[in-house]
């Protein structure tokens, strides 16, 4: 699961819904990897909550720390993290985002955390993997470790493809998917239309999962995005 070009509705119609779809995933014995660490920070604890044993929380304060030690290095911070669209989008604050960002993983104890690119366990339910927030590395590190669908949700419109992965497209309003509705695979605004519930729009994206893995295309394929949509991590600094 990843996140880019979001804006203030993310944490309330497309990141929720993807949330349940998340939670049936796990029930039907999927394994769901949620990441981008710097969009966990300051919301952290929501996980750590849910952590199934104290070192598997332990685990994932470890990475916001070394994010913390790895940028103040740098003379830079991770508290401001939202960038200038989705400050446009109506985000204001890292926490405000991190809690919208989170929402994806749904309401399951968190099972394991992962290092950049390491071999995810199937079975596992849901996990996180440590990677930045930066869309094409993350997603990149996710399907190192074994991800053979990606779900991506946006505010702004982000047509970030993805390869080798089927890369599953949610919008969280319904003016944008208008305007494009090639790329966009399911439309999440319907949440905000009160067209249909978080739940029900998220049976119609755990629906859309299967079928794309077992074979169905989605919008990005059919256009040919994301041929070069692979960017691994220099994973020398995380040494």
């Amino acid at each position: 699961m990843q996140c880019g070009g979001s804006d203030g509705h993310s944490g309330i119609s497309c990141n929720p819904a993807l949330g349940y779809a998340c939670d049936l995933l796990v029930q039907h014995g999927g394994t769901a990897i949620l990441s981008e660490t710097t969009e966990t920070y300051g919301a952290e604890h929501v996980l750590t909550a849910r952590a199934s044993t104290p070192e598997v929380g332990q685990k994932l304060v470890d990475c916001i720390k070394w994010w913390e030690d790895f940028v103040a290095g740098r003379g830079l911070v991770i508290n401001n993290n939202p960038s200038p669209g989705n400050k446009a989008g109506g985000l204001t604050t890292i926490i405000e985002k991190s809690l919208g960002s989170i929402a994806k993983g749904g309401t399951t104890n968190l099972n394991e955390v992962y290092g950049y690119a390491e071999e995810v366990e199937a079975g596992k339910g849901l996990v996180f993997m440590n990677a930045p927030a930066f869309d094409p590395v993350g997603a990149t590190a996710q399907v190192a470790g074994g991800a053979n669908v990606m779900v991506f949700t946006t505010g702004r419109g982000s047509a970030f493809g993805c390869k080798p992965v089927p890369s599953i497209k949610l919008i969280d309003n319904t003016p944008m998917y208008q305007k494009m509705p090639d790329d966009m695979d399911i439309n999440a605004g319907t949440i905000l239309d009160g067209v249909e519930t978080v739940e029900e729009c998220g049976q119609r994206i755990f629906e859309r999962i299967i079928a794309v893995a077992s074979g169905e295309r989605t919008k990005s394929e059919l256009l040919g995005y994301g041929e070069e949509e692979f960017c691994p991590w220099d994973l020398g600094i995380m040494l």
